[in-house]
């Protein structure tokens, strides 16, 4: 009798301890929610837990955007080499679409590549990013773009480290970065 008291009252305990961390968990991702909402005040489609396809005209873009980042997303303009807020960024945390707030890259997966931008051997997941191939100045070239909104991030090419072998050469003003842990998917 006593044991299956003690196990009864283990039990509560870490059914309260879980029911009280997936509470802090709720409350963090509002709070981020909040917080990403407060830094995108012009961008009703920004948000960092939606991941439903975006499929706005240009128009509504120009509106939400600032200009850089709608210049960048929405034309492929690209930032010169070695001026982007990331480029040799170290912190750990996620990378979001400045456009959208999709998630796409985890700090673990950003890596010194001297090219003068910020430089990822895999998205976050699959989906994240989306491929386009880009005949663009005369070169053949694998444009990323934002699973979620299609903006355009940057290029990818097959010069990266291992495992993948890939790197992700993105423009540091279409990406927003939140410090902390970073995402897991």
């Amino acid at each position: 009798m006593l044991e299956q008291l003690i196990l009864l009252l283990f039990l509560s305990s870490f059914s309260l301890l879980s029911y009280q961390s997936q509470g802090q968990a709720a409350a963090e991702k509002q709070a981020g929610q909040t917080m990403a909402q407060t830094q995108h005040p012009k961008n009703p489609y920004y948000s960092r837990t939606d991941t439903t396809r975006l499929h706005l005209s240009d128009a509504t873009w120009k509106k939400v955007l600032p200009e850089d980042v709608y210049e960048v997303a929405r034309h492929a303009a690209t930032e010169r080499a070695f001026t982007g807020k990331y480029w040799n960024s170290t912190g750990a945390g996620t990378y979001y679409c400045a456009a959208c707030g999709n998630a796409l890259f985890k700090s673990d997966a950003k890596f010194a590549s001297e090219c003068g931008w910020p430089s990822f051997y895999e998205p976050i997941r699959k989906n994240s990013v989306i491929y386009k191939v880009d005949h663009a100045f005369g070169m053949e070239r694998t444009e990323v773009l934002c699973g979620r909104c299609g903006g355009h991030l940057g290029h990818i090419f097959e010069d990266g480290p291992p495992p993948t072998g890939k790197r992700f050469c993105m423009n540091s003003i279409v990406l927003d970065f939140e410090p902390g842990k970073p995402l897991g998917f």
